[in-house]
């Protein structure tokens, strides 16, 4: 797909993975800094040099020469410090986790605030050095050096508080809970990412394939709308954000009008999908529902034994899925422009299958995570959301199941039933297995 052809959500989606780069910010601060120095030069022409007070080039000079030199060793030691931090955070919690480490906004301001003050302190300084600034433009220049120092020394303090946390187990669930919180959030504006519901009993059409092997991370539904409206076509998403995707499998399936002429372009249309070798957190609530239940089983081995972790795991599920049953202003979007894109709604059921069948299956055979497992089940059953109760009903009896074959106890198994029974209807028949 050209990039005439991307919409404002693919820009947009595009815009975010600048997020993970940690070159992205300080190339911004460097050019800051270099245009900060050459402005300096304007109030040799425009400040009325006599009213301002005489600054000595060499005192300049020297102050400049203190900076560059000092801002390298902290630039330096930055880095370091937050490659530990990002290998804590893989080794610790699980490596799907590291975008989000890389993301942290207080690291990388650090980082760019330390190279930007390195750059401007070695522009400055050459340029002093080479007579490039009058009596005004040496006051303007030794006034924005005070400034750096004082942006460094707030920035330096702050992040040195953030490092300490950067990489931890607490701070990695947090960062994980914030992201999957604002993909729900997304979600739950735009249930359909802007395109109508599914049609039921409505032929397949035409399948969009796949081109190369990932996961979907972006579906673009308005260039799905461009390259149908012309035909009149529709277009029925099979693949969301999360789905993997691979040479023969299905994206979308294409339907044309009895006698309506055939100008779609299937290449846009599958362009359309934006597919890469790893799933993203902004359009796949499930992808951070999936990594927390990574997080819990990984607490819950043997090797770490830790199922402390895999409780706050449990409550911060809870707290996601209760606001996902939250009432919000969702987009009209049988009434929006993107008419022709019939796009499925998540299941609930999946989310569910996502967040909890590891992880009860990793924590059965600890009392503490199953009795903190079914308190979570009856919180979710008694939200106002249909799909959420009978899935909560439905996990908590499979649970119960699994605990019974797994802890050695039989007190234990009676303290777990006697918990359930409180709100669970047991049913004469066994439980439902866990959808694969």
């Amino acid at each position: 797909m050209a990039l005439t052809d991307w919409s404002k959500s693919h820009i947009l989606f595009a815009l975010r993975r600048l997020r993970e780069r940690l070159w992205a910010r300080p190339l911004v601060m460097c050019v800051l800094s270099i245009g900060a120095v050459f402005c300096a030069t304007l109030a040799d022409r425009f400040a009325p040099a006599e009213f301002l007070p005489r600054i000595q080039a060499d005192s300049l000079e020297s102050l400049l020469t203190i900076q560059a030199s000092s801002m390298m060793v902290i630039a330096t030691f930055a880095v370091a410090s937050m490659v530990s931090a990002y290998a804590s955070a893989s080794t610790a919690a699980t490596p799907r986790a590291f975008a989000l480490v890389v993301a942290d906004d207080v690291s990388q301001n650090a980082l760019s605030t330390f190279i930007g003050a390195f750059i401007f302190s070695i522009v400055a300084l050459t340029a002093s050095q080479n007579g490039f600034f009058e009596r005004a433009g040496m006051f303007t220049l030794f006034a924005l050096t005070l400034f750096v120092f004082a942006v460094v020394i707030l920035t330096f303090v702050r992040w040195v508080d953030r490092i300490a946390r950067l990489g931890r187990m607490g701070s990695t669930i947090e960062a994980v809970e914030r992201a999957t919180a604002q993909a729900m959030r997304r979600r739950s504006a735009k249930p359909l990412l802007g395109g109508v519901p599914m049609r039921p009993l409505q032929a397949r059409g035409e399948a969009i394939l796949a081109s190369r092997v990932g996961y979907v991370q972006h579906v673009d539904v308005d260039a799905l709308q461009a390259c149908t409206e012309a035909s009149q076509a529709r277009v029925q998403v099979v693949a969301l954000p999360g789905a993997f995707a691979a040479p023969g499998v299905a994206l979308a399936y294409l339907q044309l009008p009895p006698g309506a002429k055939d100008d779609v372009d299937r290449e846009r249309l599958a362009a359309a999908f934006l597919i890469g070798n790893q799933r993203q957190f902004d359009d796949d609530p499930r992808f951070g529902l999936v990594v927390l239940s990574q997080i819990a089983g990984r607490a819950l081995s043997p090797a770490v034994n830790d199922p402390g972790t895999a409780i706050d795991i449990i409550g911060t599920l809870v707290r996601l899925f209760a606001q996902w049953a939250e009432p919000v202003a969702a987009v009209d979007e049988a009434a929006g422009i993107n008419h022709r894109v019939e796009v499925p709604a998540l299941a609930v059921q999946d989310m569910f299958d996502d967040a909890f069948t590891s992880l009860a299956r990793d924590g059965a055979g600890s009392i503490e995570v199953a009795i903190r497992l079914q308190k979570a089940f009856r919180s979710l059953a008694r939200l106002d959301d249909a799909p959420i109760q009978q899935a909560a009903s439905l996990h908590a009896r499979t649970a119960l199941e699994r605990a019974r074959l797994a802890l050695a106890l039989p007190q234990d198994v009676r303290t777990l039933e006697a918990l359930a029974a409180d709100w669970l209807e047991q049913p004469d028949a066994p439980a439902e297995p866990v959808r694969a």
